[in-house]
């Protein structure tokens, strides 16, 4: 899998700021929600291995010109969970903590009595076509 990165510029430094685009994507709806509501905030995070060792934290003001750039052209989907674990970050005392996405790839249970059946239950849709007079 190809990783993109995004860039987040802050305020007039010259130093961007590389984060994942899907990271990226939810990082903008959390920091634009504070932002929008006049709220300032630390934004933190851990540098990455290409990176010198350690950390990096932002004051992040209303005030303070903000821009996302993105290397992918589409949005990816958003997860919802990811979205608020990072909302519920911002509204600690520590700020916006950026973590991984933590991915439900645990398989969707069954019950052997009752095997998943493809097709079964299944309606036919009409098309157009097929509701138009010849």
């Amino acid at each position: 899998m190809l990783i993109t990165v995004g860039t987040l510029y802050y305020g007039d430094s010259g130093t961007p700021i590389g984060i994942e685009d899907r990271a990226l994507a939810h990082l903008k709806v959390a920091i634009t929600t504070k932002l929008r509501r006049g709220e300032s905030f630390t934004l933190s995070w851990q540098h990455t291995e290409d990176q010198p060792r350690g950390r990096s934290t932002l004051w992040l003001h209303p005030s303070i010109p903000l821009r996302f750039v993105f290397d992918e052209p589409e949005a990816p989907e958003l997860s919802r969970q990811w979205i608020e674990d990072l909302m519920r970050s911002a509204n600690s005392t520590g700020g916006i903590q950026l973590v991984p996405e933590h991915l439900d790839t645990d398989p969707i249970p069954t019950i052997p009595e009752q095997p998943v059946q493809v097709g079964v239950d299944v309606q036919e849709v009409e098309t157009p076509e097929q509701t138009q007079p010849a």
